[in-house]
């Protein structure tokens, strides 16, 4: 009995410490490199949204004296938490509650996350935020859209205020890519997983 008392708290330890809903050792566990991705996802999104919080509080060095209309402040600071917030979830691809609905979740709780349910919106918004950002360089290109100036009609086209500003969105062109790398291993690591737990015989 105490030998195999001990088996299964090391198999509890094990389920633990991999994250995996069966309690079995993945074939394909999380690989580091994907776990650095997701950590650098939001590390690339913060610079932007820093930069629209110092406008808002006019320390942008940038049209400190324009007269906000009432919801665009609001607006600003929301845009900054709502990107970082979608950024944040990309470390659902690499974290347990990417696969299975964590126990604070009434109603779902400890259910499997299928598969298409995580890979359809992260392939999605990886498209979308590589064709807005696309769409942006292309813009400063061939000016599209009026670009805006230092008169207190838009933001910076030279002098500090506008490499700030160029610099901050700049990491923004790796979110896209990084996510949709990010997306394919998941799927790849889910497919992998369940083909093997499919083919293991059950124990006794």
């Amino acid at each position: 009995m105490t030998t195999h008392a001990r088996a299964t708290a090391a198999a509890r330890a094990a389920e633990m410490s991999g994250g995996t809903p069966t309690g079995r050792k993945p074939v394909e566990p999380v690989p580091r490199w994907a776990v650095r991705v997701a950590h650098t996802i939001p590390l690339c999104v913060l610079p932007s949204g820093l930069w629209r919080v110092a406008l808002v509080l006019g320390l942008a060095g940038y049209d400190a004296d324009y007269d906000w209309a009432v919801w665009e402040r609001p607006y600003v600071i929301g845009l900054s938490l709502v990107s970082e917030g979608l950024a944040l979830l990309a470390l659902g691809l690499v974290r347990p509650w990417g696969e299975v609905v964590p126990r604070w979740v009434p109603g779902l709780r400890g259910r499997r996350i299928p598969i298409p349910a995580a890979v359809v919106p992260a392939a999605l918004g990886a498209a979308l935020i590589m064709l807005l950002c696309a769409y942006a360089v292309l813009n400063q290109i061939f000016g599209f859209v009026e670009p805006l100036n230092e008169n207190g009609e838009g933001s910076p086209t030279s002098g500090p205020a506008a490499w700030a500003l160029w610099a901050t969105y700049a990491p923004l062109l790796a979110w896209g890519p990084l996510l949709a790398v990010l997306t394919v291993a998941y799927h790849r690591r889910r497919r992998a997983n369940d083909a093997a737990a499919a083919a293991r015989p059950e124990a006794g």
